[in-house]
Parts: C-alpha cells; sequence; structure tokens
C-alpha cells in the first residue's frame, strides 16, 4: 500500500528590514571634519581639516534613537 504524499506549505517571504536612517550630523559618512585653528589663541584658522570619528554615531552612520 502505497502512502499519499503530504502537502507542501509555502512560506511567506519575509519583508527586508528597512534602512536606518543615516546620522544628521555626519550625513552618514560616519567622520566629522573641523578646520584647524592655528596662533596663540588659536584663532587664526588655516586651509587645512582634521576629520575624527563622528560622536553621535560612533561611525557606522546610521541614527540613533
Amino acid at each position: 500500500m502505497a502512502t499519499a504524499k503530504k502537502p507542501t506549505t509555502r512560506r511567506k517571504a519575509t519583508p527586508p528590514a528597512p534602512e536606518p536612517a543615516l546620522c544628521p550630523d555626519c550625513d552618514g559618512t560616519g567622520e566629522t571634519r573641523e578646520t584647524v585653528c592655528v596662533g596663540a589663541r588659536k584663532t587664526r584658522a588655516t586651509d587645512d581639516h582634521q576629520t575624527a570619528l563622528c560622536l553621535t554615531c560612533w561611525g557606522t552612520g546610521h541614527a540613533t534613537d
């Protein structure tokens, strides 16, 4: 005696996770830029820039809630 095949069930496709919002401080780059100031009291700005890790998102580029 042959056994009947069990009907297969279709699984629902899970929707992709939504993209997290970009960090408003670094615009999603993960780094911030500041102008380098020189002089006795650091009052004279130069054309040079210094990059640093964004403290709002810790370099991920995604906004935190």
